[in-house]
């Protein structure tokens, strides 16, 4: 992902610290796909495989409300202002409250669940992706004044966050509205029957 938004980027590169960040990405990347594939050959990922289906088949939820719990991971971002550290917290937990979710019988409420969370989960990937490549910039080459390519990041990274601050913040507050909505119905439907009838017995 940030090969290939640097290579996109369209920026002045008189320093050619775009092309030394794209190298250092490239070499890094073929460091971790050797790590990797030596890490799982082809006979330990089959035996993995195999110990993963027999645990998903052990797997019980009786009695357990996954939709319930995943509510009530929900990060609360509260009414301060989010920092980079607040958000990221709520990127973790908001990633267990989706698992969760996940988990749950589908119906509509789960769908949606999932459904904003991951609109809230991309836009904060988004904003994480590039605050990384602009640190990695700021390790190699220097703050804004040492390099226009970290100024810049660091104008993107600005950008995204507030970007991903705001997607966090509307998709929890769609959940729980939605959430609220059904039970305010019950409420009302529960008040009508209790009304109608106290009517019936003056009748």
């Amino acid at each position: 992902v940030q090969i290939a938004f640097l290579k996109e980027l369209k920026v002045p590169d008189r320093q050619n610290h775009r092309a030394q960040l794209l190298q250092w990405l490239d070499s890094e990347q073929a460091r971790r796909k050797k790590k990797l594939e030596k890490a799982f050959d082809s006979e330990t990922a089959a035996e993995l495989r195999k110990r993963l289906q027999r645990v998903q088949g052990e797997i019980q939820f009786d009695g357990i409300d996954c939709l319930k719990l995943a509510h009530k991971r929900l990060p609360d971002p509260g009414t301060t202002p989010l920092s980079e550290k607040m958000l990221h917290t709520c990127r973790v937990e908001a990633k267990k409250a989706r698992y969760l979710a996940e988990l749950a019988p589908e119906s509509a409420e789960s769908k949606h669940f999932i459904d904003e969370l991951k609109k809230a989960q991309d836009a904060i990937g988004e904003w994480h992706d590039i605050m990384k490549l602009k640190e990695r910039a700021e390790q190699l080459f220097g703050g804004v004044s040492d390099s226009a390519l970290v100024s810049v990041l660091q104008n993107i990274s600005r950008a995204k966050f507030r970007r991903a601050t705001s997607a966090l913040i509307t998709a929890i507050n769609e959940i729980s509205q939605s959430r609220k909505a059904p039970q305010s119905v019950s409420s009302r439907k529960s008040s009508g029957r209790v009304i109608s009838t106290s009517t019936d017995r003056h009748s």
